[in-house]
Formats: structure tokens, sequence, C-alpha cells
């Protein structure tokens, strides 16, 4: 389908020719188009040496004008999935794949600025091999460059709006330690931003207690026995081992192991959502005759959210739309090497981030929400790293309360608080609770929002 809208290009490069400079956070080709359907902005942020990274703002269309609603960053999964694409196109952006309407759009309720994140992660793109980020610590700094950019160069006017972090899955992980890294940021005055919360998203965390929570989860729903369950139990605990001796590699490689087991002692579980049968048998597939061990865990956490549809369209019609894509760079052509940078980092917990996040920060919200048909980041492996931190004992004491789907008007979720952390258990939802409980969702954002 083609898309017709007014362009206007905004002239943020410097340097001759028409090339940008290369000095940091140098906003690339930055490209503004207004139409019927909204206004969206798009642009290239160049962190590092070699290194450029993504954007897509979509300006609220709610009633109340954009000044007045929150700004939401979304943060993809993977490490390697495109919020631009994924995030976008597949849960809460305005259009689906087919370029239909979403009638969940988060964009009712907020400005939705979508990144892709690390670098060399869907149209993010490096020049060189060295350029990819290779731990958590890179990936915030990248970030705040990129967030000074946006902030105080290219979209000042977004600098009182209130702002939210939301995640998925490892997006998560890099959320939390973005997060503390922008609370510095802000607090030196680097950048001006009315920072309000970080959501984290059936998050990966604390890899350890999700792994250690398969087996048990799968037993309470009836998709392994007792000897399953204990074969499970088996080599999740050679997984933990490894963790515990910091050999994270070779706990990333035993993880994958543990998965692959599971897959067989269930005859093909999907672990996005227990009740979506056949997600895993597609797994499987992009999994056949790869022999690296990296490689095959990309096709299996990455590949299956980044088919032949979504790349279709974002190698087609939306990289026509954008018109700032290299010719060199495809969207999702570096993203098996973004899983690979990263992979002595994957297994590391940031649990002690999310902790300190609460603590050091009263003012900020910090939010967990979990789809309860998850498999990979379990619930039950949520609440173990959860009743671990500072604030347990308290939050544990507090009054779980029902929220209701405003469409069904059943209980769609539910919601704890305790000061300023909240965990929200959501229904019908697995891996990707936008995608699967998008009205539901919904309610969850606006008991986030609301003061």
């Amino acid at each position: 389908m083609e898309i017709l809208i007014a362009a206007v290009l905004l002239s943020l490069c410097t340097g001759s020719g028409g090339h940008p400079s290369h000095q940091y956070g140098n906003i690339e080709n930055r490209m503004k188009y207004s139409g019927s359907e909204g206004t969206e902005e798009w642009a290239y942020v160049n962190v590092r040496h070699s290194a450029h990274m993504f954007y897509w703002l979509y300006y609220s269309m709610a009633p109340a004008g954009f000044h007045n609603v929150p700004l939401v960053l979304w943060l993809q999964g993977g490490p390697g999935g495109s919020s631009t694409g994924f995030g976008n196109f597949e849960e809460l952006g305005p259009l689906d794949v087919s370029l239909k309407p979403r009638n969940t759009t988060w964009l009712s309720l907020a400005s939705l600025l979508f990144v892709d994140n690390p670098v060399g992660t869907g149209y993010s793109y490096v020049d060189r091999d060295d350029a990819y980020a290779t731990n958590n610590d890179m990936i915030t700094r990248d970030m705040i460059v990129l967030l000074e950019a946006f902030f105080m160069k290219a979209d000042p006017q977004f600098q009182k709006v209130p702002f939210y972090i939301f995640s998925e899955s490892y997006g998560g992980k890099m959320a939390a330690s973005i997060s503390s890294g922008l609370k510095m940021a802000i607090q030196s005055g680097q950048i001006k931003c009315n920072f309000k919360g970080v959501a984290m998203g059936d998050s990966w965390i604390s890899p350890v207690d999700s792994v250690m929570t398969w087996g048990p989860y799968l037993y309470t729903n009836s998709l392994v026995d007792l000897p399953g369950l204990e074969q499970i139990n088996v080599d999740a605990n050679k997984t933990k081992q490894l963790i515990d001796e910091g050999k994270w590699k070779d706990a990333t490689d035993q993880w994958s192991a543990t998965e692959d087991l599971v897959e067989s002692v269930t005859h093909g579980v999907n672990f996005y959502n227990i009740l979506k049968w056949g997600g895993s048998e597609i797994q499987k597939g992009y999994k056949k005759n790869i022999s690296s061990k990296l490689a095959r865990l990309f096709h299996l956490m990455v590949a299956p959210f980044e088919q032949d549809d979504l790349d279709k369209l974002m190698n087609g019609p939306i990289r026509q739309k954008l018109k700032i894509i290299p010719e060199n760079v495809q969207w999702g052509g570096q993203s098996e090497n973004v899983f690979t940078k990263l992979s002595g980092d994957f297994m590391k917990p940031v649990a002690n981030v999310v902790d300190q996040l609460i603590s050091n920060y009263t003012d900020l919200d910090v939010i967990v929400y979990s789809g309860q048909l998850d498999l990979i980041v379990d619930t039950l492996g949520t609440e173990k790293w959860v009743h671990r931190m500072k604030i347990a004992p308290e939050f544990i004491k507090s009054t779980r309360v029902p929220f209701v789907d405003p469409v069904s008007g059943f209980v769609t979720g539910y919601l704890k608080k305790k000061d300023n952390f909240s965990f929200y258990w959501v229904l019908g939802a697995g891996h990707m609770v936008p995608a699967d409980n998008g009205s539901g969702c919904l309610m969850m954002l606006k008991l986030i929002f609301s003061p």
C-alpha cells in the first residue's frame, strides 16, 4: 500500500556537501511529515564513531494535544529486535503490518518514540565491526546521547511533557540501566526532561530466576509430568551453576540447551504464549542446519519476529517513505551481529539496578508488568527477584486490586502498589502483552498515567 503524505526535510545536518558531521549526538537527516493521520518525525543520531541510531516519533492525536499527554519511549527485546518494526507495526503503533489502523494503539493516550536500539538493530547501523555495543553500559551511554539530541536539539517542546520508558523482554534489562543513566544526566543538567517512570514488561531482569521457574510453571500448567519437571530442573540447575561461577557465555549456551530440552519434553510449547501452539514449530524451522550456538539462539529469540511480512514492509514501502535509510543498510541486516556481540552480557542480571531506582529516585515510578501466559520470562520467575528487593516486605503486604477491560467488562489484570513501585499481572497475555491483550494494556496505561 502506497503511503501518501506531505514531507518537509529539516536541515539539522552539518558539514559540507550535505553529509552530516561526525560530532557525537549530531542529528542526521531529520524528517518531519504531517498529514491527515497526524505528525511523524524520524532521524539518525550519530551516537559514537561509526555508530548510527535510528528513531521514529509519532505525535499523539489525543484531543488534549501532544503537549498535555505523556511521551513514551518503547524499547524492544532480543537484543536485536526492532522497535520501529516489531513494536510499532506488530504491537502498539498506529498501523499494523497490513497498514490498517490499530484499534488499540497507544497513540490514543501518548506520543510514541520508537528507537532501534542497540546500534545495528532495525534501521540503526554501524560502519565497522568494533562499533557494536558489547554490554549494557555501552547501550546506556548510546541511548543517553540519543536522548540528549532529541530533547535538547530536535524536540525541546517535549522537555516538560511527562516522559516514560516502556520496554519488553531484553528491552527491560536495557531500560533499567538507561533509566539510571537518564536520571544522572538530568541531575547534571545534561538533559532537560520530565522523566516520570520506567515500565519493564516480561523483562530479562534476572535470567536465573526465569530459567529456574520454567519447570514449575510448565508442571503447574500440565505441560510436563513429574519426570519432565525433574529433567528440566536438572538442566536449569546447570545454567544456575554457570551463572553463579560467572561463566556468562557458557551460561548462555546452557540456557539454550535448557530451552531445547523444554521444547522436546513439551513437544513444542510456545515460549512466548503457552496457548499459541505451533509457534515453536516456526522457530524450529529457523534453527535447522545452523551449527553456531549463538546463531541458533538468534534465530530462536529474534528472527521469528522479523518474518517475511514485516521484513517486506520495512525494506519496501516503509523504507521508501522514510527516504533517509542509506542504500547499503537493510532493515534487520545487522541484528544477528547485535545479538552475538552481547552474548557475554546476556545472562547477567540487573535486578540490583531496579532496586536502586526504587530506593534512590522516589519521584520515579518503577513498574513491572507480566503476561500470564508467558513462559520465557514467566511471572513466577519475575516475582522471585521482585520479592528479594528492599521494598518487598511492605510490597507483599499491599492489597492487590483488579482492573477491568473497558471493552469486555471483565477483570483483565491485577495491580499491587507500594510507594513508587507497581506490579501489574496482565491476564490473557503472553510475552508480547500489547499484542495479546491490547485493550487491557491500554487500561494499564491509564492507571500508570493517572495522578
